[in-house]
């Protein structure tokens, strides 16, 4: 059995070896991309969180104002000038912050091409267009799918040499534990990758939603006080730091760049993909051709429509909490009852 684990140990490294020498030019630029494009992300992440500090910041005076301000950190400068110059550095050709481990990856999927037609992939791609646009989804797609077919090779070859080095010095219980538990460890983290777009998606979703009744009716606010749709556009997406805002920003840069409207409008819909922000794009490109005369009335109901939404959804989150809530404050009273019962027991049993 030892021979077997080993064997099949070396077989996977001697592979993933194999595929990281294969690793091309175009492999290597395809990953540094997605570098550069995972320090944007975070580089957006950072300015949001300084941007939230700054307004629960303008709440406070004086000494509480720099009190909160120990609190909260200060801001993100420093980290943020690191990663802008590891950017540069990758785009200078300097690949040092590359990761060599997902690098097999991006080989499978180059020489099999199979794996761009699976299920997986297209899955992968139409989640990454939804958080990414279609300008990026298919270097993210790459990234992950990669990142799948990459780790588990080289962390089952791990799980699998340390498990037969723990056998052969006589520790096999340990041993067998290790290749089992490791095993499965690395299964289900592998599978985690893929369950973390989806769950980032459900998220932005969820954050859209309950960010969609302000947009709107500020929206309508602007258009129905004179103002040209663009610009209102602009004027909202530019009020607040937050996933509905930054996704009307690109789609105002895009206007601003001379993108069509229509085409515009509509990679704003699959960014978004809700069926709120679906219906105020698709309600804006008609307007583009039968004018603007209606548009202040269609965004004063959907406004009314999206308040009224947000009522029943904050109602079902208050219930949908309350009955999770049940079984935890039944434990809770048993345990004060024990807590109660216990001394009074103990007392009766003394006096008989």
């Amino acid at each position: 059995m030892l021979m077997v684990v080993v064997g099949l140990a070396t077989i996977l490294l001697v592979v993933w070896l194999l595929l990281l020498s294969m690793v091309s030019n175009d492999d290597w630029i395809a990953a540094a991309r997605n570098k550069v494009l995972d320090n944007r992300q975070q580089i957006d992440r950072l300015r949001m969180k300084d941007a939230v500090n700054a307004e629960s910041l303008r709440q406070y005076h004086g000494i509480a104002a720099k009190v909160m301000s120990l609190f909260l950190g200060g801001t993100s400068e420093k980290e943020i000038a690191k990663i802008e110059k590891q950017n540069d550095e990758l785009q200078k050709g300097r690949l040092r912050s590359v990761s060599i481990f997902p690098m097999p990856g991006y080989v499978l999927q180059r020489r099999i091409a199979n794996i761009s037609n699976g299920s997986l992939y297209r899955s992968v791609m139409e989640k990454s267009i939804e958080l990414y646009g279609k300008k990026y989804a298919a270097d993210k797609t790459k990234q992950l799918v990669a990142q799948i077919l990459s780790y588990p090779i080289i962390g089952l070859f791990f799980t699998l040499a340390l498990g037969a080095i723990l056998v052969g010095t006589g520790n096999q219980l340990p041993g067998l534990g290790v290749m089992l538990g490791g095993s499965l460890l690395v299964t289900v983290l592998v599978y985690a990758l893929y369950d973390e777009l989806s769950d980032t998606l459900n998220k932005r979703r969820a954050a859209i939603s309950r960010q969609f009744p302000n947009v709107v009716s500020k929206l309508a606010l602007l258009v129905t006080s004179g103002m040209i749709m663009d610009r209102a556009w602009r004027e909202t997406a530019e009020s607040q730091e937050a996933e509905l805002f930054i996704e009307m920003r690109k789609t105002s840069d895009e206007l601003a760049n001379l993108v069509e409207p229509s085409v515009a409008y509509m990679n704003f819909i699959d960014r978004c993909n809700t069926k709120e922000t679906t219906k105020l794009a698709s309600a804006i490109i008609q307007s583009l051709s039968k004018g603007n005369a209606e548009i202040g009335t269609l965004l004063k109901g959907m406004a009314h429509e999206a308040w009224q939404e947000r009522r029943h959804t904050a109602k079902r989150d208050s219930e949908a909490a309350n009955s999770k809530l049940m079984i935890p404050t039944m434990l809770l009273f048993l345990a004060i009852l024990v807590i109660i019962m216990v001394p009074v027991v103990i007392n009766f049993s003394n006096l008989m």
